[in-house]
């Protein structure tokens, strides 16, 4: 009986093996160590392409990272500048240079300042002209009436206070308007006006400062003619008052981080005394003068103001006190009319001021003069009266020709 006893790979026996056998015991070993270094090189290539998914997926993931954050960098770049915050976009590839693209972001509005928005649309550059009517035609106003229109079209935006953008802005919403309804009105000059009466109508009737509102004989008698010398149906003018009348219109809101772009480049700030509505007494206020608005904070450090004096419609003159270098603003022609301005009361509710005048005393005469000018040149007109004048003008100018 012969025993031989392998271990492992090599051998150990009792007896010697013939060259043959060993030659076969040789052949095996080798076969089982190429045997288990392909299946080592398999297991790398599992490694490998493994690694290598893993990687892409990471990959792709730190990319979606990078370019979401690029998108928001682009954002806030854009309500702080919308020109720049459009280039900064454009040149990382986040967004394409055509109007309909930049249409499409400005629509969506995500993340969004639409005080922003309403400045882009209103620029006169040929560029921006041709992406605001790529803007108004994705808004679907078929079927709708003029004060459903409106609503949906004033939402998208805030539109802004120079009346050159207001008159842009509103020209491309009627020519859509009228896209959209055939035969509702004689033409778009007809649309244009009735848009305005309505804003102006919608002004009238909900704001507490105005104490003669309008009726609706007023409204129907102040819009006779302006369809290419025609009337319009009592019926719809009606209908349209009603709706403004039932409910005003709802303008869309900024975040509080939109503070920052307001006060970022102001036209003048500084410490004032300011005379107190009710309580006549002087208080000590830090003003910025900006965007056509006079705000007054109680600290340089406060991220909102204590009170916001629109400039719209008001004068400014020295005047005589006894506190020195003093000036007011005021409503030419109507001194016992309340100011449009609000304030934040200190349990933080935002109320309606009280101030028929604002009187402001500045530290020096030659910084009085200088607040006076500054004011002088920031004190705008209501746009909407001048621009409605200017285009009844014009269709009662075609009409006699």
């Amino acid at each position: 009986c012969v025993v031989v006893t392998y271990i492992g790979l090599g051998q150990n026996s009792s007896y010697d093996l013939t060259p043959e056998e060993k030659q076969e015991l040789e052949n095996i070993r080798r076969r089982k160590l190429e045997l288990l270094e392909d299946i080592q090189r398999l297991k790398d290539e599992i490694a490998e392409v493994t690694s290598e998914i893993e990687n892409l997926g990471s990959t792709e993931e730190r990319k979606n990272m990078q370019r979401n954050k690029q998108v928001a960098m682009g954002r806030k770049k854009f309500n702080m500048d919308p020109k720049k915050g459009i280039q900064f976009l454009i040149e990382n590839e986040l967004l394409k240079n055509t109007r309909e693209d930049i249409a499409q972001f400005l629509y969506k509005g995500e993340g969004l300042n639409k005080t922003a928005i309403g400045d882009y649309l209103g620029e006169r550059d040929e560029f921006n002209i041709l992406v605001l009517h790529a803007f108004v035609e994705l808004h679907e106003f078929t079927d709708l009436n003029l004060v459903q229109a409106l609503r949906q079209f004033l939402w998208s935006f805030r539109l802004p206070g120079e009346a050159q953008k207001i008159d842009r802005m509103m020209e491309a919403f009627a020519q859509r308007y009228c896209q959209c309804n055939p035969g509702v009105f004689q033409s778009t000059d007809t649309c244009y006006i009735l848009s305005f009466a309505i804003i102006m109508l919608n002004t009238s009737l909900h704001n507490p400062n105005v104490k003669d509102k309008p009726t609706l004989e007023r409204f129907i008698s102040m819009n006779r003619g302006i369809n290419d010398g025609g009337d319009l149906p009592d019926e719809l003018l009606r209908n349209l008052y009603d709706s403004i009348k039932n409910e005003p219109f709802k303008i869309p809101e900024d975040d509080g981080n939109d503070l920052t772009h307001t006060f970022f480049n102001p036209d003048r700030e500084g410490w004032l005394l300011k005379l107190g509505g009710r309580v006549k007494t002087w208080k000590r206020r830090w003003f910025i003068l900006t965007d056509n608005c006079l705000y007054y904070f109680e600290y340089t450090t406060d991220k909102e103001p204590r009170g916001i004096i629109p400039l719209e419609n008001l004068s400014i003159r020295e005047v005589e006190d006894k506190k020195p270098n003093c000036f007011e603003l005021f409503i030419p022609d109507n001194k016992d009319q309340v100011i449009k301005a609000c304030k934040t009361e200190a349990d933080g509710r935002v109320v309606e001021g009280n101030h028929t005048f604002y009187r402001i005393s500045a530290p020096t005469a030659e910084e009085k003069d200088e607040w006076i000018n500054s004011i002088k040149a920031a004190i705008s007109r209501d746009p909407f009266y001048e621009m409605l004048a200017a285009r009844k003008k014009k269709v009662s100018s075609m009409k006699r020709h």
